[in-house]
């Protein structure tokens, strides 16, 4: 199977910028320690910006979640408080590609479209949430293709809420299953993941999803850089940022506190 020649976004960061703040796949399912670490980073950050490449949500079923008690509505309050004091950039990952317009608008996010291609500090990056990379389980990528499709989309979001909440779950447990049966975790493809650096005309990828934070050569002055999931309940715990700084460095920060 081959990867789908990307359509990228382009973001060019402010002059102001010194550094920004890069993280993904927390999978807020409750207000836990994860979620009460991300707060406060996104609270006490030095970073002039921050960007959450995908899975920031375990679920997310509508932005009709936020208006009623519960996490998604906490997880808006913190996001509109980032949002008053920097700019914070979303990024669609697997499990909450159905973030929309009217969440994002009401916490102050701006939508990047995956895979986006940032300038910075002279210098250019291609961010991506990283699961259409995953050439190694078209089952998976079939079903990416399946919900994604503007039919599907219709048809679930007509339901009401708690129907939504419940196929969710379901859509979980199958997704759990599915993984479990994989003889080793599909990662990204490390031709496509060259393929996609050099239409983009940049030698850096940035992604998230596979949870294997670790920085691959990929040959050919190219390479791919993972970001870590979060998880505070887990032993260890595990919850890291990457801090990218207009001079090119790279560094691994645990969450501001």
């Amino acid at each position: 199977m081959t990867a789908a020649a990307p359509a990228f976004g382009l973001l060019e960061a402010e002059p102001g910028w010194r550094s920004i703040d890069l993280l993904s796949d927390l999978h807020l399912l409750q207000a836990d320690a994860t979620f009460d670490a991300w707060r406060r980073h996104l609270a006490a950050t030095a970073a002039d910006a921050i960007f959450i490449l995908g899975d920031l949500f375990e679920a997310w079923v509508g932005d009709d979640a936020a208006q009623v008690p519960g996490l998604a509505s906490q997880c808006a309050e913190v996001l509109r408080q980032a949002s008053a004091r920097r700019p914070v950039f979303f990024m669609h990952g697997n499990r909450d590609f159905l973030v929309g317009e009217t969440f994002s608008r009401d916490c102050g996010l701006t939508l990047l479209a995956d895979p986006t291609l940032l300038t910075f500090g002279g210098r250019s990056w291609l961010l991506a949430h990283g699961d259409a990379l995953c050439l190694g389980d078209p089952t998976y990528l079939r079903y990416r293709e399946q919900v994604r499709s503007p039919d599907w989309i219709a048809h679930f979001m007509a339901k009401p809420l708690p129907e939504r909440e419940a196929m969710a779950r379901q859509m979980r447990d199958a997704s759990q299953m599915h993984q479990s049966a994989l003889p080793t975790w599909a990662d990204v493809d490390a031709d496509a993941a060259r393929s996609v650096l050099r239409a983009a005309g940049t030698n850096t990828l940035i992604h998230g999803h596979t949870h294997h934070p670790v920085e691959h050569d990929l040959g050919e002055g190219l390479r791919r850089i993972v970001l870590s999931d979060w998880d505070l309940t887990a032993d260890p715990p595990r919850a890291e940022v990457i801090r990218l700084y207009a001079d090119g460095r790279l560094m691994r920060l645990p969450p501001a506190t």
